[in-house]
C-alpha cells in the first residue's frame, strides 16, 4: 500500500471542495491534494431544477444586512445562531468570488444583482443562472485548477478515515482494487450529502456521499433527522419544482406489473382526493415555489400534492406521471385563486396547454428534459417523492472544524442548516464554509507549523485486505446489500415516518451493518466494483446512525416538522392524522455520535447557540484582525 502525504487534503470535488482548494491556493497553501472519484461526479455538477437558486444577501432593492439574513436562517428552528451569522456575513464574498470567476449571475442595466423570493425568504435574496447554477459554479472553479496548479487525484474512492494526533489519513481504493493511504495534516471533508442511502432519490446516480466515514471515525453529527424531500422525476433524476408546477400539469397514474410496466391506461387521480377544484389547481401551482415537502402544509396546503403522490406510488404500488400535453379535466384559469391566476397573467402564461405555458415562462426548463432525451411534448414524465437534501450533517464550529481536530467539513456534509432553510441556501453555505475552513487552516499552518512523520497504517491495510478476501465468498452481492439499506431508508427514514415501525428498522439496520462488516459484500473481481463493495460499509453504517437519530427524535416527542410527517399510530387509513410538532424543540439541536467503546449510537438534545449580539467597533476589531486573534474567537 502506497502512502501519499500532503499538508491539506480536500476530499470531494463538488462546489464546496473545489472552492476550498482554490481558496487555499490563493492564501498561499501550495501543498494540497484534491482526492475525488472524479471531477464530473457528485451532486453539484450533476443536478439542478427549473431555475436552480443561489441564496445570498440582497444586493438590490432591499435594506438588507447580515443580521437580518441570519434571522431568516435562525427562524427555521434548530440552527445555531453563530453559524447563521457566519453564513450571512460571508455571503457577499462567496457570491462575488463566483461572479469574478465568470458564473453569469444576472444584473440589471445599472449593475444591480437582481433577486427574487424563494421559500422561507422574506427578502428577494435569491438569484440563479438557470437550471444549472451549481454546474456552472463547478465549471468556473474547475477552470482554476490548471491556472493555480492544483493537484487532483481522480478515480479514488475513500473507504476509511483514521485520525491521528498530527492529522490523519484517508484510505482509498481505485478501480483496480489498489489501496493507498493519503496522509494529511488538515482534512477538508467535502463529500456531499447522504445520496447513496435512499432508494427513491433525486440525488444523481454518480453521487453516493461518504458521511459514514467521519461517523465511523467518531465525528459528532447534528440535525441528521432534518432532511428535505420533494417531487422529482425518476429518469432523469431532477427536481420538478418552480415552473414545472406553476404551469399546472396533469397528474396521472397507472398500476404496473412486476417489471414496472403500466397495465392500465393513465388516469388523473387528484380528483379522487380533492372535492374542490379551485383548491386542487391552486395547490398544484403553489407546489412550484413551495416545492419541498412541508409537514406544516398538511392537511391544509400544497404539500398534500406530495402526500397523494406518495399514496399512489408507495401505498398503492402505482407509477405517477406529470403530463404537460393537455390540461386536467375541468381546468380553467377562472378556477385558480387570485394569486395563481395573477402570476400566470403577469408572466404572459395563459396559453392553452401546460406545455405551451412552460415554453413561454421557462423554455430552458423544457429544453433541459430534451437534453436528457425526454420530450415533454411527446410523453409524460414519471415522478416520485424523493430524498433531495440533508439539512443535518457533521457538527462544526464557526470555522467549520468538526469535533475531530483538524477535520473540517464543508458543503452538504456540514450540518449547519436547521429544520427549514431558505431555498438555495445550501449553495451559499458551501462557498462560505469552504472559505472559512481554508482561512483557519492557513492560520494554523502559520502559527503551529508541523511536519508529520509517516504513521503506521498497517491496521487499516490488514483489515481491508482481509475484508476484500472475505467478500469474494460473501452471502450477498454488494448490489443486494445496497438495495436492502436503500429500500429501508426510503421506507422508514424518508418524508413519511411511523414510530412503531422504526424500532424494527433500526434493529435490522444494525444487523445488516454487522453482517457486512463480518462477511463482506460479494463482487466479481474481474469487474471494477471493489470500491462499490467497500463503500457499502460506511453507507450501511451511516443509514443505521440516521435511523437511530430519527427514532430518538420521534421518541423524544418532537412530532411532525420540516420535511418529516409523523403519522399518528391510531388513525383512519384514508385520513391524515399527524403527530403535531412540539415547537420547544426548535430551541434545541439533536447531536448524534458513535461510541466505539459501547458500540452504540448516542443521541442528545443540546441548546442551540443564539445569534451573537456582539457590538462592532472598527478600531478594536481592526486590531484583532491585524494580530490574528479574530481567528481564535
Amino acid at each position: 500500500m502506497q502512502i501519499i502525504s500532503t499538508q491539506t487534503l480536500i476530499l470531494g470535488s463538488g462546489a464546496a471542495g473545489l472552492n476550498a482548494a482554490v481558496s487555499l491556493k490563493r492564501l498561499g497553501v501550495d501543498d494540497l491534494i484534491v482526492l475525488t472519484e472524479g471531477l464530473q461526479m457528485g451532486t453539484s455538477i450533476n443536478t439542478g431544477s427549473d431555475k436552480q437558486t443561489y441564496y445570498k444577501l440582497s444586493l438590490c432593492d432591499e435594506s438588507d444586512s447580515p443580521e437580518l439574513m441570519a434571522q431568516s436562517y435562525f427562524a427555521g428552528g434548530s440552527m445555531h445562531g453563530d453559524l447563521a451569522l457566519v453564513e450571512s456575513a460571508g455571503s457577499v464574498r462567496g457570491f462575488m468570488n463566483l461572479v469574478t470567476l465568470g458564473v453569469p449571475f444576472p444584473f440589471d442595466s445599472y449593475g444591480r444583482y437582481i433577486g427574487y423570493k424563494t421559500d422561507h425568504d422574506p427578502f428577494r435574496r435569491a438569484t440563479s443562472v438557470g437550471p444549472y447554477t451549481s454546474r456552472e459554479m463547478c465549471r468556473a472553479l474547475i477552470a482554476q485548477i490548471p491556472k493555480l496548479n492544483i493537484r487532483v487525484e481522480e478515480s479514488w474512492t475513500a473507504i476509511e478515515i483514521q485520525p491521528t494526533s498530527s492529522g490523519g489519513a484517508v484510505l482509498a481504493v481505485n478501480a483496480k482494487g489498489e489501496l493507498a493511504a493519503f496522509e494529511y495534516q488538515y482534512l477538508v471533508f467535502a463529500v456531499g450529502g447522504p445520496a447513496g442511502l435512499y432508494k427513491t432519490s433525486v440525488y444523481p446516480v454518480q453521487q453516493t456521499g461518504a458521511i459514514g466515514l467521519a461517523l465511523r471515525a467518531g465525528a459528532a453529527a447534528e440535525g441528521l433527522p432534518e432532511s428535505q424531500f420533494g417531487l422529482a422525476s425518476v429518469s432523469p433524476r431532477w427536481n420538478v419544482s418552480g415552473t414545472y408546477m406553476q404551469v399546472v400539469p396533469r397528474f396521472v397514474s397507472a398500476a404496473v406489473d412486476s417489471q414496472g410496466n403500466p397495465v392500465e391506461p393513465l388516469r388523473e387521480f387528484l380528483p379522487d382526493y380533492y372535492a374542490d377544484k379551485t383548491r386542487m389547481f391552486s395547490d398544484i401551482f403553489r407546489k412550484g415555489y413551495q416545492w419541498p415537502f412541508d409537514s406544516g402544509k398538511v392537511p391544509d396546503g400544497s404539500s398534500m400534492i406530495d402526500l397523494y403522490v406518495y399514496r399512489e406510488t408507495v401505498e398503492k404500488g402505482k407509477k405517477v406521471f406529470l403530463d404537460f400535453r393537455s390540461n386536467a379535466v375541468g381546468f380553467s384559469f377562472d378556477l385558480l385563486d387570485s394569486e395563481a391566476r395573477e402570476y400566470l397573467e403577469k408572466s404572459g402564461a395563459t396559453q392553452a396547454t401546460p406545455l405551451e405555458r412552460l415554453q413561454k415562462m421557462n423554455p430552458g426548463a423544457y429544453n433541459l428534459y430534451r437534453d436528457f432525451g425526454v420530450d415533454l411534448a411527446l410523453q409524460p414524465l414519471e415522478i416520485a417523492l424523493c430524498a433531495q437534501h440533508n439539512n443535518g450533517g457533521l457538527a462544526v464550529n464557526t470555522w467549520y472544524e468538526s469535533s475531530i481536530n483538524r477535520l473540517f467539513a464543508a458543503g452538504e456534509v456540514a450540518g449547519t442548516h436547521g429544520v427549514k432553510r431558505p431555498g438555495g441556501s445550501a449553495l451559499n453555505a458551501g462557498q462560505v464554509g469552504s472559505l472559512r475552513a481554508a482561512q483557519k487552516i492557513k492560520r494554523r499552518l502559520e502559527t503551529t507549523p508541523s511536519t508529520p512523520s509517516v504513521q503506521d497504517y498497517s491496521n487499516m491495510e490488514d483489515f481491508w485486505t482481509q475484508w476484500f478476501e472475505k467478500s469474494l465468498s460473501a452471502p450477498k452481492t454488494w448490489q443486494e446489500e445496497r438495495d436492502e439499506f436503500q429500500s429501508r431508508m426510503s421506507a422508514f427514514g424518508a418524508a413519511i415516518r411511523k414510530k412503531d415501525e422504526l424500532k424494527a428498522a433500526v434493529a435490522d439496520a444494525k444487523s445488516q451493518y454487522e453482517r457486512i462488516l463480518k462477511f463482506g459484500c460479494r463482487f466479481d473481481p474481474s469487474v471494477p466494483h471493489a470500491a462499490d463493495a467497500a463503500s457499502n460499509v460506511q453507507l450501511c453504517f451511516a443509514h443505521w446512525v440516521y435511523l437511530e437519530s430519527i427514532l430518538f427524535a420521534l421518541e423524544s416527542g418532537v412530532g411532525s416538522r420540516g420535511s418529516a410527517l409523523i403519522l399518528a399510530p391510531e388513525r383512519d387509513a384514508d385520513n391524515v392524522e399527524k403527530v403535531p410538532e412540539d415547537v420547544s424543540f426548535r430551541e434545541k439541536v439533536l447531536q448524534t455520535k458513535w461510541n466505539p467503546v459501547s458500540q452504540q449510537v448516542e443521541n442528545a438534545w443540546i441548546p442551540r447557540r443564539p445569534i451573537p449580539q456582539k457590538e462592532t467597533w472598527f478600531e478594536s476589531d481592526w486590531a484583532k484582525f491585524r494580530d490574528g486573534s479574530v481567528f481564535e474567537e
